[in-house]
């Protein structure tokens, strides 16, 4: 098994993938007063994940929360449906969205109204669902980042020559020195997305779940193999357009959850127009122009990594254009319908049945549950 290992690794790290013609990894040796990256360093975007998410727990427990409360968001605590087996089963097996005709068998079945077992449903669904004030919550601490990482990254890159023409991101490659500021760009976007893989399970889960995955895992795979192969001018780049945009949508969701429709639409249409700005233009036409075009000028034979790279970076710009058009929806249904909802977020569902009809089922009322099978649950927990 060792040697099957050693030998898997020397074939991941074979110059002819990573490297120009006759350049080797001995060549990437510290030396003169130039610094290279080293592929060993990406391990510590692992502890750094853990302290990202530490300074997540903070800002979400002690700046979200008060932030919140004054645009006037309220932690609404959810009430438990009464367990059930009969129900629970059919939720978790069946549906979670019944027909009439079946809770009309399931009333039966349970011996109760079929508004209680309507209202069990909508119950066992909300609790399914995050509240409106943990959708803030991650919204805020998506928007924090995004907002810090574009202004470093405004920082970083502002005096660079290769941030207005984007030739000088090949000038000497791949003798490129590595820059104090490109390390810690680099370690914090890393981190960053290996702090969201690692809470996708707790994170509110949307319909395009999937998308976010393979964004989370190619953005790491891309910025990991940019690392190893010092595209990191490149990279920088790629980071910087992806960032500026992103932090206004995470801002038009805070306001959408305070219920603060005119700035939530402002900052949407910002947004969008962000959005096909650094997406669907200067990715394409800025940035892979110059990892397809350009490296054919200093080189007449591409390495391997030249396809691998690419071939990730036109995955993204797919993802890319299928956001693009459930905005362009978004936007159509706002100026044709004047509503700007995310098709993507589920919608909590209120109760319908009164607090009287509930407490006469309590009481083993004819039409309700006997004493021994209550559905639903009146307290809070």
């Amino acid at each position: 098994m060792a040697h099957i290992l050693k030998t898997l690794n020397s074939w991941f790290w074979w110059e002819n993938i990573w490297m120009p013609v006759n350049v080797t990894w001995a060549h990437f040796v510290d030396r003169d007063g130039l610094v290279f990256p080293k592929p060993h360093q990406l391990y510590a975007t692992i502890p750094y994940a853990f302290v990202l998410l530490i300074i997540r727990f903070f800002s979400e427990r002690y700046v979200a929360i008060p932030l919140a409360k004054a645009l006037g968001i309220k932690n609404v605590r959810r009430v438990k449906p009464q367990p059930n087996p009969v129900l629970e089963s059919y939720f978790r097996e069946c549906s979670k969205h019944p027909s009439q005709s079946e809770i009309q068998g399931l009333a039966k079945k349970c011996n109760c109204t079929v508004r209680l077992v309507e209202k069990w449903f909508r119950r066992r669904r909300n609790l399914e669902i995050p509240t409106v004030l943990r959708k803030f919550q991650e919204a805020f601490w998506r928007f924090s980042f995004y907002l810090t990482s574009s202004i470093a990254g405004f920082i970083f890159l502002y005096d660079k020559p290769w941030f207005y023409d984007i030739w000088q991101t090949w000038v000497g490659y791949p003798f490129q020195t590595l820059l104090p500021s490109q390390y810690w760009y680099y370690m914090a976007e890393i981190s960053f997305y290996w702090s969201l893989l690692f809470t996708l399970g707790i994170d509110n889960k949307r319909k395009d779940f999937l998308a976010h995955v393979i964004h989370h895992l190619a953005a790491i795979g891309l910025m990991s193999g940019s690392w190893c192969g010092n595209y990191v001018r490149l990279g920088t780049l790629v980071m910087f357009v992806h960032d500026t945009a992103d932090f206004w949508l995470e801002a038009a969701k805070m306001f959408n959850y305070a219920r603060w429709e005119k700035t939530c639409n402002m900052l949407f249409i910002i947004f969008s127009i962000a959005f096909f700005i650094t997406r669907i233009i200067l990715f394409p036409f800025w940035i892979l122009r110059a990892t397809l075009y350009q490296p054919t000028y200093y080189s007449t034979t591409p390495v391997i990594a030249y396809f691998l790279f690419n071939g990730q970076l036109l995955i993204l710009q797919g993802l890319h254009l299928y956001w693009g058009y459930l905005i362009f929806k978004i936007l159509r249904r706002f100026i044709f319908l004047k509503d700007l909802k995310d098709d993507r977020s589920d919608e909590e569902e209120e109760d319908s049945v009164t607090d009287n009809e509930e407490e006469s089922a309590k009481n083993g009322n004819k039409n309700g549950c006997g004493s021994s099978k209550h559905l639903l649950n009146s307290s809070h927990h």
